[in-house]
């Protein structure tokens, strides 16, 4: 990669640990290297030119198309300024988890409204859909190894029956994939777009939610988008999520997330039922 020779520091986050941050023109720029999957490259330049301006995302300064395993194709962008939300979290008041929220929401909202025709797969700098393979969710569980209960198989159909709609999916839309500047409480960034397709509105917001806790934040996630999505968002926004919490308790062995993933589809076993266990967010009195 001839003119990318500034040593370059690994990041958290990406798929496989590609992510670097580097120097470049005399900007601190990121890196990102695509080995494992060198045909996405292009739709992550495409995604990101399809949302500048709509959410905030990084500018890219260059791309390579095709390459190698030595040498893969690359996304080069700028590093947006903040700290990691999930860092800020930590140590924020009820105010600030509430801005958080509230601008949460409105990303939401905005990726909500990003319509598609079906659901599926991007492809090529095009974004050309590919429809997803057959197969309904317990098959797709088994298929993976992952035991679920018909029960919850059967409420999580349920609850998406009536949603007959597609949309721009993040599909890894949680606070270690966004920035936030720590002073102003204010969202800089959304990182990380290489599991993005067309999927279900509701799916976002149920990656979200996947292990949140606080109602400060999750209400206020949800009054934002009330009025855009029908209810019930959070029952909808956990039977989205489904799909992506099967195939990352696939996964148990390697991460500390992938490992909660696999206790909370243990737990939904135990209740045969799709909260297992988990508050219940946002309700309306």
């Amino acid at each position: 990669m001839e003119g990318l020779e500034a040593s370059a520091v690994p990041l958290a986050g990406g798929y496989g640990g590609q992510t670097f941050a580097v120097t470049a023109g005399g900007e601190e720029a990121v890196l990102k290297l695509y080995v494992k999957d060198p045909d996405r490259a292009v739709v992550d330049a495409a995604l990101l030119q399809l949302v500048r301006g709509l959410l905030p995302v990084p500018r890219v300064l260059d791309l390579k198309r095709e390459g190698s395993f030595e040498d893969p194709p690359y996304l080069l962008m700028e590093r947006l300024p903040g700290v990691n939300l999930q860092v800020f979290l930590e140590t924020a008041g009820a105010d600030e988890r509430r801005l958080v929220g509230t601008q949460l929401g409105e990303l939401l909202a905005a990726l909500s409204g990003m319509p598609y025709l079906q659901a599926g797969m991007f492809r090529g700098g095009e974004l050309a859909v590919e429809p997803f393979g057959g197969g309904d969710l317990e098959q797709f569980a088994a298929g993976l190894g992952v035991r679920i209960p018909w029960e919850v198989v059967d409420q999580a159909e349920g609850l998406l029956a009536g949603v007959d709609r597609f949309c721009l999916v993040h599909s890894d839309f949680n606070p270690k994939n966004l920035l936030v500047d720590p002073v102003a409480a204010r969202i800089t960034g959304l990182i990380d777009w290489e599991f993005a397709h067309a999927g279900s509105p509701y799916a976002d917001l149920g990656n979200l939610l996947r292990f949140e806790t606080d109602p400060v934040l999750a209400g206020a996630v949800l009054d934002v988008l009330r009025p855009r999505l029908p209810e019930p968002l959070v029952d909808r926004a956990r039977a989205a999520d489904l799909w992506a919490l099967i195939e990352l308790a696939s996964r148990a062995a390697e991460n500390p997330v992938a490992a909660a993933a696999a206790g909370l589809i243990e737990r939904m076993t135990d209740t045969r039922d799709l909260s297992g266990g988990r508050p219940q967010l946002g309700v309306v009195h």
